[in-house]
């Protein structure tokens, strides 16, 4: 996925000024609530000087802003511009058509990563395998059903033929990723839980799947 270079100069910008450990606090504190800058001096135990050099910073990229206080007039209050770091992660979008996650035997982490998505995105989704079991493992199906998550008692199908224009491919386990000749566009390197075949092993890889899909779906449109 391609990223505008301008975008790219100004998350550098954001990152550079959070790049220190003193700043990361202050914005720590700030994000429970707003404070002075001899507040922040005190929690940080910092001279007056260097606080106020570490603002200069966070404020020249917009990161803060200052209020003068009501009561004291001599006070200012600190405080986070609301979605100053919203922009701190990638920005750009991709148009696609269905997103087709793939494992191996397309019995668990593809189901799992394509029933996630559903949840997620209004971007159609599907799963196939390189070499597709015979059912979808029954621990699958059941911690889809605990955590309430549309996963239907499909047969696990092949990926070859099945890909169209616009599709973007998800390989979700090392093995798919590095035998599949068909172009890839994301790899999820999820540890598969078959070999393990208990409850946590599945969890693991339901929660690691999950915050994938969470920080890729709002990164993709839907387009026929």
């Amino acid at each position: 996925m391609s990223t505008d270079r301008t975008d790219l100069e100004r998350r550098a910008r954001l990152h550079a000024a959070l790049a220190d450990a003193a700043r990361l606090r202050i914005v720590d504190v700030l994000s429970l609530g707003d404070a002075s800058p001899s507040e922040l001096a005190e929690i940080l135990t910092a001279p007056s000087n260097l606080v106020a050099h570490h603002l200069g910073v966070l404020e020249r990229e917009g990161i803060i802003s200052r209020r003068r206080s009501e009561a004291d007039r001599r006070r200012n209050y600190v405080r986070l511009v609301p979605g100053a770091l919203d922009g701190i992660a990638p920005r750009d979008q991709r148009a696609v058509t269905r997103v087709v996650f793939v494992c191996t035997r397309n019995s668990a982490r593809s189901h799992l990563a394509a029933a996630l998505w559903r949840r997620a995105s209004t971007v159609p989704a599907t799963s196939a395998g390189t070499h597709p079991a015979e059912a979808i493992h029954p621990v699958a199906l059941e911690v889809a059903r605990r955590h309430r998550l549309d996963l239907p008692r499909v047969a696990p199908q092949h990926v070859d033929g099945m890909l169209g224009a616009g599709d973007l491919v998800i390989s979700v386990c090392d093995r798919a990723h590095e035998e599949l000749t068909t172009p890839i566009d994301i790899h999820w390197s999820v540890p598969d839980p078959v070999p393990a075949g208990n409850a946590k092993a599945f969890d693991d890889a339901l929660e690691d799947l999950s915050h994938r899909v969470a920080a890729l779906a709002p990164r993709l449109t839907h387009t026929p």
